[in-house]
């Protein structure tokens, strides 16, 4: 299911052809597959990292209109993987983030606009999936960008983030893990769901199922809305990435095997699923799955709603911190570690 709205927020269609394209998504949820898939399409800059620009590195540094903060910056970023796969100059890239980078939609747009240009292409496109918790900044700093929110089946989705210790657990929590990891899901998608329906016609959602099962049809859809040409043949024959290579947390991964869908059924127990379902039942069903489950009880169950609440309230102060406080620009320092 694809849902797409249009209102006066939408970019004009002329310039629309050119837009960055952001394929964002709670983590696991096929947001790496689709990026590939636009870049094997052709006509986007080839980068195969996450920016984390927007997430990390504006906060991190803060204010990018002071000289002092963009040079911190590049002086880090000049470290890391981010500018190693960028291909890019280390001067000519300096000269225009010193004289035209004012934040860090100035500064994703410089490097990805660079990156594009060396490369003979037209547009880029952006997969961090931690910026689906950033669309007003993306479109207060980029107003052109167009935004693909792609949903997974969060039961799926928590099963893999779990495998990666991705979510920790509240030190309360005696939960099995995959229960945070769930709710972690479902505060994400829902938060990327409510901002991005503020965006009218610029944004866009697509099942991760749909891609799997109906790639073809699934990515004429998406064509329309970038206004580009999402030919699925040519998108196999090129196969970047995870395309021809399945990025899975589930070993194997040969794309004539690859089968990501409905792992959960072997993934939870039935006391597990009655559970999981009664946290995040509401959002799977709001998304279009079917729960497994009717335990009108366990959906009762005070301790459930206290759980539920407890996480969506620590989720949003963790972003609330990082975003907005001193003490949130050393967290966000501590994490650019591993770029």
């Amino acid at each position: 299911m694809l849902m797409e709205t249009a209102t006066s927020h939408s970019i004009p269609s002329h310039t629309r052809s050119r837009a960055p394209v952001f394929v964002l998504g709670c983590v696991r949820s096929g947001t790496t597959l689709l990026y590939h898939m636009l870049l094997s399409a052709g006509n986007f800059a080839v980068y195969r990292t996450e920016s984390n620009a927007i997430n990390l590195l504006e906060p991190a540094f803060g204010d990018l209109s002071v000289t002092r903060n963009k040079r911190r910056l590049l002086h880090a970023w000049y470290k890391s993987r981010l500018y190693s796969q960028s291909g890019l100059d280390r001067e000519a890239i300096e000269a225009r983030i010193m004289s035209e980078c004012r934040n860090g939609g100035d500064f994703l747009r410089i490097v990805m606009s660079e990156i594009a240009s060396k490369q003979q292409v037209e547009r880029w496109a952006d997969t961090t999936p931690e910026h689906l918790l950033y669309l007003h900044r993306i479109k207060e700093t980029i107003p052109d960008a167009l935004i693909i929110h792609i949903i997974r089946d969060g039961r799926d989705v928590a099963l893999s983030t779990d495998k990666q210790g991705y979510v920790r657990r509240l030190p309360w929590d005696h939960l099995p893990s995959k229960m945070a990891a769930g709710l972690y899901w479902q505060w994400m998608v829902n938060k990327g769901r409510r901002d991005g329906r503020a965006l009218g016609g610029d944004y866009i959602e697509v099942h991760f199922e749909e891609l799997i099962r109906e790639p073809r049809e699934t990515l004429a859809r998406l064509g329309g809305f970038i206004e580009q040409d999402l030919d699925y043949d040519r998108i196999r024959q090129t196969g970047i990435g995870s395309v021809s290579e399945p990025n899975t947390s589930f070993g194997g991964g040969k794309e004539e095997t690859f089968n990501p869908i409905g792992r959960w059924q072997n993934g939870f127990s039935a006391e597990e699923l009655v559970i999981f379902e009664a946290l995040v039942g509401r959002t799977l069903q709001e998304t279009g799955y079917e729960l497994t489950t009717d335990n009108r009880e366990a959906l009762k169950r005070a301790d459930i709603r206290l759980l539920r609440d407890t996480y969506q309230a620590y989720f949003a102060t963790k972003l609330y911190l990082k975003a907005k406080t001193p003490l949130g620009q050393l967290l966000v320092r501590r994490d650019l570690s591993w770029i």
